[in-house]
C-alpha cells in the first residue's frame, strides 16, 4: 500500500541559542534534517513532505536539492496544526508516516517494521522505554495493555508520570482517518497547542486498534533540543559508525576517536588510527593504513597505500602502493599514480604525478605534470601564480630537480632532465642535460657583522 512521509522540521529551537534553525544544526557534518530525509528516501514513498516554518528560507535553500516537497507553517501551533498544513498534498487511500526532523538517528530497519505493524487500516506507534522518562508524553495501556492515549508530561498526573513507556510521536496513520481527526483537535492543553498525539486516544475511542512498537534502542528516537542533546546524539552517531566499520572488518585503534561525516567504503584489513576524520564520500583499498589526526575528503585510496600522521587530503586519486606525509596536504583535484611518495610538509594541488615518483620534504606542486619516477628535491616550488592567472609545470619522466630549485611557470622540464640545485628555472629544460641558474658567489674582505650599541 502507498504511504506518504511528513517530517516536521518547523520548530525555532530556542535552546539551542544559535542563529541557526535547529534542524539545520550539524550532526557528522550534515543537517539533523538531510539525515532524516535520507532515512525517509530509503523507505521508497510516494512523497516526503517537510513542514517548515522558522527560518523556512534557509532552510529551503540549505537543502535545496533534496527530493521533497515543502510545506509552511507560518504559526507554530503545535505538532497536529502543523500536520493540517501538508494533509492537503496527502490522498486519502495512503498511510501516512510521520517523523521529525531532529530525531535523526532512526533506522530505516525500525520504520520498515512500523510500517509493517500498521498494516492498511490500523495505526502503528513507535514507542521507547526510559529509565528516565522526564519531558516525555506516557503511553496509557488499559487493563488489557492495549493503547488508549498518549498524556503529555506537561498534563499527566502523578500515577501517569510513573509510566516509563514514552511516545516518540513516530506513528503509521490511514490518511483517511488522520485527516478528519486532525479537523477535531482542541487546544485545551498546558501548552494551548494542537497535539498530534491527541489522535491515539480518538482512534482508541473509535475502536481503531493502535499497534505499539517499542523501539530496539532509545539511541534512536534521541531528539535534539540543545547543544547537550546534539553532543549526546554525534556522540551516538560516531559509536554506531565505528561498529559497523569495525563489524566489516576495519581495524581501529580506538572507535571513540574516529568521525566519519559522509560515507567511507573499504577493502579487507584496512587500519584506521586514532582521531582521523573522514568527509564526503572517501574509498579505501585493501591494506590501507591511516595514521592519526588525519582530515580526508572527497578521496580514493588505492591498496597497500599509507598515509602516515597529520595529513589534509582533499578530493585526490592516490595509487596503490603511495607513502603520504606525515604532515603532507593535497588541495583538490591531484591523481597519484603507484608508488608515489609525497613526505612531511610538501603540498600538492590541481596536479598529476607518475607512477614512482618521489617527493619527500618541503615542496609546493601546484598546477603540474610530472612524469614517471621523478625526484623532486627539498624545497622545490612550481611558481604557478604570476598575480593573475595559473599556469603549469611540465616535468618529464627520470627528471632530477635539486633542492632549493623555483620552476617558474610555464615552463617545461625534459625527461632525464637534471635542475642544479638552487636554481630558478624561468625557460624549458632540455631533456637529458644539466641546467641550472646561479648567481655569481663573492666573498666579501673585510666586511664586519654589526654590533648594538651599547
Amino acid at each position: 500500500m502507498s504511504f506518504s512521509v511528513v517530517i516536521l522540521a518547523a520548530g525555532q529551537g530556542k535552546r539551542m541559542k544559535s542563529d541557526l534553525p535547529k534542524v539545520l544544526q550539524p550532526l557528522a557534518g550534515r543537517p539533523l534534517l538531510q539525515h532524516v530525509i535520507g532515512t525517509a528516501r530509503s523507505l521508497g514513498p510516494a512523497a516526503i513532505h517537510v513542514v517548515y516554518g522558522h527560518g523556512g528560507e534557509l532552510v529551503r535553500e540549505r537543502l535545496k536539492d533534496a527530493p521533497v516537497s515543502w510545506v509552511l507553517q507560518a504559526e507554530q501551533l503545535g505538532t497536529g496544526h502543523a500536520m493540517m498544513q501538508a494533509m492537503p498534498h496527502v490522498p486519502d487511500e495512503h498511510r501516512v508516516l510521520v517523523l521529525y526532523g531532529d530525531v535523526p538517528l532512526i533506522r530505516q530497519s525500525t520504520l520498515e517494521k512500523l510500517l509493517q505493524a500498521a498494516g492498511s487500516s490500523d495505526i502503528s506507534l513507535l514507542t521507547v522505554m526510559l529509565d528516565d522518562p522526564t519531558g516525555y508524553g506516557r503511553i496509557v495501556r488499559d487493563e488489557r495493555g492495549d493503547v488508549r492515549e498518549i498524556v503529555e508530561h506537561k498534563d499527566a498526573s502523578p500515577e501517569q508520570l510513573a509510566i516509563r513507556e514514552c511516545n516518540t510521536g513516530v506513528m503509521v496513520v490511514p490518511a483517511a482517518l488522520l485527516r478528519r481527526w486532525l479537523g477535531l483537535l482542541r487546544n485545551d492543553n498546558a501548552q494551548r497547542e494542537y497535539y498530534l498525539t491527541d489522535v491515539i486516544g480518538m482512534a482508541a475511542r473509535e475502536g481503531v486498534r493502535v499497534v505499539p512498537f517499542v523501539a530496539p534502542e532509545p539511541s534512536e528516537v534521541l531528539g535534539v533540543n540543545d547543544k547537550v542533546q546534539l553532543a549526546e546524539v554525534e556522540s551516538e552517531y560516531r559509536r554506531r559508525v565505528a561498529r559497523e566499520l569495525m563489524l566489516a572488518g576495519v581495524t581501529l585503534a580506538d572507535p571513540a576517536r574516529i568521525d566519519v561525516r559522509g560515507t567511507v567504503t573499504h577493502g579487507r584489513d584496512v587500519f584506521i588510527d586514532v582521531n582521523v576524520i573522514f568527509e564526503g564520500e572517501v574509498r579505501l583499498g585493501d591494506r590501507v593504513r591511516i595514521g592519526p589526526n588525519c582530515v580526508i575528503r572527497d578521496t580514493t585510496i588505492g591498496d597497500d597505500t599509507e598515509v602516515f600522521a597529520n595529513c589534509v587530503i582533499d578530493r585526490a586519486i592516490i595509487g596503490h602502493q603511495c607513502h603520504i606525509g606525515p604532515f603532507a596536504r593535497f588541495r583538490p583535484s591531484s591523481t597519484l599514480e603507484r608508488g608515489v611518495h609525497i613526505g612531511n610538509f610538501v603540498e600538492v594541488k590541481n596536479s598529476y604525478i607518475g607512477e614512482g615518483t618521489k617527493s619527500n620534504h618541503l615542496t609546493y606542486l601546484g598546477d603540474s605534470i610530472i612524469g614517471k619516477g621523478v625526484n623532486v628535491g627539498a624545497g622545490t616550488v612550481t611558481c604557478n601564480y604570476d598575480g593573475a592567472n595559473k599556469w603549469q609545470t611540465h616535468i618529464g619522466d627520470g627528471a632530477f630537480i635539486g633542492s632549493g630549485s623555483m620552476l617558474v611557470a610555464p615552463v617545461r622540464i625534459g625527461a632525464g632532465a637534471t635542475i642544479g640545485a638552487g636554481s630558478t628555472i624561468t625557460r624549458d629544460a632540455p631533456e637529458g642535460q644539466l641546467t641550472l641558474e646561479r648567481s655569481k658567489q663573492i666573498t666579501v674582505e673585510g666586511w664586519q657583522r654589526p654590533v648594538k650599541k651599547k
